[in-house]
């Protein structure tokens, strides 16, 4: 069966313009058929944007690279590359049908000189560190992909580096939490609203 977190996607082209007002500016966003949420940003994405961008300022400097690991069509590391105005963001997707739209978003939207977009399953493709990994993770792909993500994203953060997810309680926040715990050292749930959690864990070492 056909996932957005599936490489290729063979469902109809339908392009679509999206407008969304985020923290106090218009971003635009194309869209398509067999990418996530197609029809409008997710609300655990939105509360994650608005999360990082109030938290990161409290500690980092604001010259920070960071990674959004599995990023669509690119909403929350558009958002992040556009507040966070001295950082460079990273977007990685296997899905290759968001990686084309997240290219031409970050055009869209004026941040393609901040920001590389690149094919990665997970981090398979991914070389370099960074200060900050955010990630809303496919759920439907299993615990074992959720939970490679965060070990990949230990491997590659900075000392001092942060971990930001966002997760349902409904749809496994516990096991998250216990994972990232065992992996950092550390876990705290620092925003809950509607049912969803905004995990951090720090790479202390």
């Amino acid at each position: 069966m056909e996932h957005y977190f599936s490489k290729n996607s063979s469902t109809k082209d339908e392009i679509k313009l999206i407008e969304y007002y985020i923290v106090d500016r218009t971003f635009k966003f194309y869209t398509n058929n067999g990418v996530f949420s197609k029809s409008k940003i997710d609300f655990g994405s939105m509360v994650l944007i608005q999360t990082v961008i109030d938290d990161v300022k409290n500690f980092k400097d604001s010259d920070i690279e960071i990674l959004d690991v599995g990023c669509g069509y690119g909403p929350i590391g558009i958002s992040l590359a556009t507040y966070l105005e001295s950082s460079k963001v990273t977007m990685v997707d296997v899905n290759d049908r968001a990686l084309e739209l997240c290219k031409k978003n970050t055009e869209a939207n004026n941040v393609s000189d901040r920001t590389t977009v690149f094919m990665s399953d997970t981090f398979d493709n991914v070389e370099k560190n960074y200060d900050v990994v955010v990630t809303n993770p496919p759920i439907r792909a299993g615990k074992d992909v959720v939970h490679s993500i965060y070990e990949g994203a230990y491997e590659h953060l900075n000392k001092d580096g942060i971990i930001y997810v966002v997760i349902q309680k409904k749809q496994g926040a516990k096991s998250s939490q216990e994972k990232l715990e065992k992996l950092f050292g550390n876990c705290e749930v620092i925003k809950k609203k509607d049912g969803y959690q905004i995990l951090r864990s720090i790479k202390e070492n």
